[in-house]
């Protein structure tokens, strides 16, 4: 119960040993915290965003995909920053490339 509440010590340098002692631990605690958000948080969400970057840039022509908003078509056209994806025959709309959340395998608009 010692580390919730301080322990009134008479000795002056015995408590100033203990208050740089808790200070100590409490730099360590908070290295320990930043590295465990690291390894659970930000690594991981770094690698998917990595990999989202990577799928989106070597989309083609012809290509099934599925955008954030669950519509499903297939790229007709690809420019720098947007791609066209026609959603049924003769209907097309225009994306932004980052608006894509998956590539999907060839053969699933048909099988709709």
């Amino acid at each position: 119960m010692s580390f919730l509440i301080n322990d009134a010590l008479a000795d002056g340098a015995a408590a100033a040993t203990q208050h740089q002692a808790s200070g100590t631990s409490t730099l360590i605690f908070l290295i320990a915290t930043f590295v465990l958000f690291y390894f659970v948080m930000i690594r991981p969400q770094s690698k998917r965003a990595k990999e989202h970057r990577k799928m989106v840039s070597t989309l083609t022509q012809g290509d099934e995909v599925v955008t954030n908003g669950g519509i499903l078509g297939r790229i007709s056209k690809l420019d720098e920053s947007f791609v066209t994806l026609e959603i049924a025959q003769g209907i097309e709309m225009k994306v932004q490339r980052p608006a894509i959340a998956n590539a999907v395998p060839k053969g699933t608009i048909d099988s709709q």
